[in-house]
């Protein structure tokens, strides 16, 4: 394959998925900010109206399973149908995810409270199945427009982060405002329409792609999928809905012992499976020293995100039941406060991508490693700053907003030194043909991360420590940690920024 030269501007493709993941991150996090609220409401209390920890539970295992299945999309384009096909497949399946989710609420007076938490558990998982297929697709096309070691690569997926945090913004306000304060359903609804005009934008936009994410054995030369693709893009993602729903439909009826072994089992199996394509498609002391950086960071990544995702749980309630939400008589959403960390991240994203850049022409630029522990450090100030706001709410007590504010942009400064930095490693670091199976075991990082977010309260609550104090610890630990081994991991990154 012909090395990519450096750029001097970015690529039209790159915007094109710009704005197909902001549609898809409008509809994922629209459904987010509602979902923990909607478990919980007091008025929908005929099968759900859950406590507490049975929400945070659910909170926990979808969030967790819509970073795992990636894992299965990315598999599936490596081998069969390219990163095109697979992202269109993952954005249709979630639209109709979405749908479920709002028949859910729209027929509460029609089905009994058995069938609509089938119906809800039918949306939620088709979520997480379409979820798998689109997210580290998607990303993955973006690192294919550069060279490795070309700075503009970091700019590039800051500027896709934009994007990200564009429709998270757009879903909080629209999807989540439209959930708490009108019907639910109206909120699971527009997260629904806005996956399908992301959908649609990409169609439209298809040729800005050139030859990025086609199959892998195209060889006509074509940039735009044809009748032939879009056949196949339709049995697939009829087939992954019909599949969701039989098993769904068959686990219903499984004891709840053989559940939890056939969950454990099921674990197992997608790790030992990723794990093998893994080792045998890399080849050489190269590619296997690159390989454990990716796993030692994939570590880290895991203890940054059980803290960063209390956002759609714990903070979450926090801003609901500890915070003084009235504004000149009107009371404010308690789903809008996740707003802050999408405008924070509008505001220092373009400065962050701007100076990667000026670092790197300095010669001042922080190595991977580097960058990961300073989030690591962002995440504990922010945690010790949710400790003295959980102290200042005890008893009752409604806080300043300027607390969660407060927290929300610490996070956000950490998350620009993990995430997108993490996903330009992956694209960097991984064996070329194994680039979206990698980015998949990135995202299993996520999913564990995102799974302890919502089970440390109450794994914490049975050994009497406090959730905000023990992730501050352990964020400031994993950092100095991780500051300690860099010089080794640089090394093992063999030549790669």
């Amino acid at each position: 394959m012909k090395e990519i030269p450096f750029r001097k501007h970015h690529p039209k493709g790159l915007y094109t998925l710009f704005a197909t993941e902001m549609w898809e991150r409008f509809s994922y996090y629209g459904m987010r900010a509602l979902l923990t609220l909607y478990l919980t409401a007091e008025l929908v209390n005929d099968g759900f109206g859950l406590d507490r920890e049975a929400a945070l539970e659910i909170y926990a295992i979808f969030t967790g399973l819509v970073y795992l299945t990636p894992i299965l999309g990315g598999w599936v384009s490596d081998k069969l149908l390219g990163q095109r096909k697979t992202v269109y497949i993952g954005g249709l399946v979630m639209a109709v995810g979405q749908f479920l989710l709002a028949s859910s609420s729209f027929l509460d007076h029609s089905l009994s409270p058995d069938s609509r938490i089938s119906l809800f558990n039918f949306g939620l998982g088709v979520l997480i199945i379409g979820n798998g297929f689109f997210k580290p697709n998607i990303s993955t096309v973006v690192g294919e427009f550069y060279n490795d070691n070309d700075p503009m690569k970091d700019a590039g997926f800051n500027i896709f982060y934009l994007g990200i945090n564009l429709g998270a913004i757009l879903g909080t306000f629209i999807a989540g405002g439209l959930g708490e304060s009108v019907n639910w359903g109206y909120g699971f609804l527009a997260a629904g329409i806005g996956m399908l005009i992301g959908v649609l934008w990409l169609n439209w936009k298809e040729t800005t792609l050139e030859h990025y994410g086609l199959p892998p054995n195209n060889k006509n030369g074509k940039v735009k999928l044809d009748g032939q693709d879009w056949s196949t893009i339709i049995i697939y993602v009829v087939s992954l809905i019909a599949g969701t729903l039989g098993l769904i439909f068959l686990w219903g009826f499984l004891p709840d012992g053989i559940k939890t072994g056939i969950t454990y089992v099921g674990f197992a199996a997608i790790f030992i499976s990723l794990f093998y394509v893994i080792f045998k498609g890399t080849n050489g002391a190269h590619e296997w020293s690159r390989m454990a950086v990716i796993i030692v960071l994939a570590i880290f990544n895991i203890v940054f995100w059980a803290g960063f995702e209390q956002a759609g749980g714990t903070f979450s309630l926090f801003a609901k039941e500890n915070t003084d939400r009235i504004m000149f008589g009107w009371e404010m959403p308690a789903t809008w406060f996740q707003n802050v960390n999408s405008f924070a991240i509008l505001i220092f994203a373009s400065l962050f991508s701007i100076m990667w850049i000026w670092l790197d022409k300095k010669g001042w630029n922080p190595r991977t490693p580097i960058k990961f522990a300073l989030g690591l450090f962002l995440g504990a100030a922010a945690f010790w700053v949710m400790t003295q706001a959980s102290n200042a709410a005890e008893g009752g007590n409604l806080v300043s907003p300027w607390w969660l504010v407060s927290v929300y942009v610490l996070l956000t400064l950490g998350e620009l030194m993990l995430s997108p930095i993490g996903l330009s490693m992956i694209t960097k670091l991984a064996p070329t043909k194994l680039v979206s199976v990698v980015m998949g075991l990135w995202m299993a990082s996520f999913a564990a991360g995102n799974y302890m977010a919502g089970m440390l309260e109450s794994i914490l609550h049975k050994y009497d420590f406090e959730l905000y104090p023990f992730i501050t610890m352990v964020m400031l630990v994993s950092g100095v940690a991780l500051l300690t081994i860099s010089p080794l991991l640089n090394k093992a990154m063999k030549g790669i920024h």
